[in-house]
């Protein structure tokens, strides 16, 4: 993995950035393609809106970008991960004394099961840990992902491939590291992400492809038993970028949900692919 630091290759952080401190940033996660970070401009503006609702100070927009696209260059299949801290501060949580935001961009390889897991399908088990609800931070992708941590735990431990999220009064959300979508019919929907969870760079895709075709999407605050009664569940995310389902096991006492039909699957990923 290689580690650039303000746009110079270095791999470490002083401790007392807010990053390391408070979790006091913002971050999105880009798949590298033949030398290009694919949908680019949206991981932009997800950064933008990241930092506009943490208050923090822009960075050089266009120095950003340029980074950006030099740390994936020569690469033709990776990861690219960049983060935006506010900057190095001091002990408590007031922000007067902060330097201003640190750009922190990685690269690593793609993880090949995901081309694997987009014709198998995948399955998917309820998480214990469920997500709080803060309508304030909901939609953004900011370093505090305790629940995500201690979700993938769970993942690891269990025999699914992903987990399938509720927020704390028990409504679908989202997966571990996905966004969710199932159809009945011609009818698409996904969790309204007005209360909690991410705002994926995929989904906002998928939602803009599902604008131009014969599927209505709704985007609803559903139970996850909506999903016992759907034709096809899928997962989406930049990098994967999105995977038909193939089974979820709700609750241990009760069947499992299975999924046959690809017809979403089918039509999403070629326009969810491009670079």
């Amino acid at each position: 993995m290689t580690y650039w630091i303000n746009g110079n290759q270095c791999d470490y952080l002083p401790v007392n950035d807010r990053a390391v401190q408070f979790g006091d940033g913002c971050f999105t996660t880009i798949r590298v393609e033949q030398e290009l970070p694919a949908l680019l401009p949206s991981h932009i503006k997800r950064l933008q809106k990241g930092v506009e609702k943490l208050f923090m100070p822009a960075p050089d927009w266009s120095q950003l970008e340029s980074h950006i696209k030099q740390a994936a260059r020569g690469c033709e299949r990776g990861v690219l991960k960049v983060i935006l801290s506010r900057g190095t501060g001091g002990r408590g949580y007031g922000i007067a004394d902060t330097t201003g935001p640190t750009q922190i961009l990685s690269l690593s390889p793609y993880p090949e099961h995901y081309i694997t897991q987009r014709q198998a399908g995948i399955s998917l088990v309820l998480s214990p840990i469920s997500v709080g609800i803060n309508p304030y931070l909901a939609g953004i992708k900011h370093l505090n992902r305790l629940e995500q941590v201690l979700i993938k735990q769970f993942i690891e431990q269990s025999k699914a491939d992903e987990a399938l999220v509720l927020d704390s009064d028990g409504r679908l959300v989202e997966c571990c590291t996905a966004n969710i979508f199932w159809r009945k019919g011609k009818k698409v929907y996904t969790p309204a992400l007005n209360q909690s969870g991410v705002e994926g760079v995929m989904r906002q895709r998928i939602i803009e492809l599902l604008a131009e075709s014969d599927y209505h999407l709704s985007c609803v605050m559903r139970y996850p038993e909506a999903l016992a009664h759907a034709d096809e569940v899928i997962i989406c995310n930049s990098l994967l970028p999105v995977i038909p389902v193939n089974r979820i096991q709700a609750h241990k006492n009760q069947l499992v949900w299975k999924y046959q039909s690809r017809e979403l699957h089918e039509y999403l990923l070629p326009g969810c692919l491009i670079a």
